[in-house]
């Protein structure tokens, strides 16, 4: 299967600011691509990319006041396949996890684990220290909550989330990060391409999409609150603890979205 992807970026800055930019494809991830990634900045900009401590790959710049449009094209193959599941998938103890795993078990900006650890507990407790655990938790924060773009906040933590029941993909990401990590399982947050493949097309704007990612049987399995389904095409561009590691843009000063164009669409 190829899948067309891509996004075009528009921003209005009163000034010059500093900029950062994570928008490619995971490293590890890109030789699933037909073309090398390029990024087109209007104006031209020098950029400088950078691998950040998670081994995303990033880019800077200093954005110049006025119009700043970025583009980006491309097309990914992929098995047509939906994800695997996690069905009969082992749950380490905390004292055999990889060194690198134990920061996902650990609070963060938006995952208030040691706040919420207490009800991890008494919602899941009972349940098998099995693969079944991790779905009983995604199942739960599934029917959690009612989504809705009008209800996106930055500052809306997992606690906050849970006690409204209402956001967007996020804020499913962040409430089941923070149970799983309250039930020593290591979670993290990640965004990609998601294009409706083997769905039902949905009438909404393509966006870049929020999902989460365990780590089970020695290995990450993404994982969607969200849908609760196994996707075909999903394109990871980045993880972190939570959504602050992962923005796809960070401006250093005042700036207007003006234009906010993705599409991921599967080539017939």
């Amino acid at each position: 299967m190829l899948i067309h992807l891509g996004y075009e970026l528009i921003f209005d800055c009163p000034a010059p600011a500093p900029l950062m930019l994570m928008l490619y494809v995971r490293p590890e991830k890109a030789p699933v691509l037909r073309y090398p990634e390029r990024l087109f900045v209007e104006p031209f900009v020098p950029i400088h990319e950078f691998i950040d401590v998670y081994g995303n790959r990033v880019c800077r710049m200093m954005a110049p006041a006025g119009k700043l449009r970025f583009y980006y094209d491309n097309y990914a193959l992929d098995n047509g396949e939906p994800e695997p599941s996690i069905e009969g998938a082992v749950l380490h103890p905390v004292e055999q996890l990889p060194d690198d795993c134990l920061q996902f078990l650990l609070p963060s900006r938006y995952c208030e684990v040691d706040r919420m650890s207490q009800m991890a507990w008494d919602l899941f407790g009972n349940t098998p220290a099995t693969w079944e655990r991790v779905q009983a938790i995604i199942n739960w924060s599934h029917s959690r909550i009612a989504f809705g773009y009008q209800y996106a906040s930055p500052f809306k933590t997992a606690f906050e989330v849970c006690s409204e029941q209402r956001g967007v993909c996020r804020d499913y990401m962040h409430l089941a990060i923070t149970l799983l990590r309250a039930m020593n399982v290591p979670a993290r947050y990640a965004t990609g391409y998601l294009g409706d493949i083997g769905v039902p097309i949905s009438p909404a704007a393509m966006d870049f999409s929020a999902f989460l990612e365990v780590y089970l049987s020695g290995r990450w399995w993404a994982m969607d609150p969200r849908h609760n389904k196994q996707r075909i095409g999903r394109i990871k561009q980045a993880h972190g603890r939570d959504a602050a590691d992962v923005a796809l843009t960070t401006f250093f000063g005042a700036n207007t979205l003006v234009k906010f164009l993705v599409w991921t669409d599967e080539v017939r």
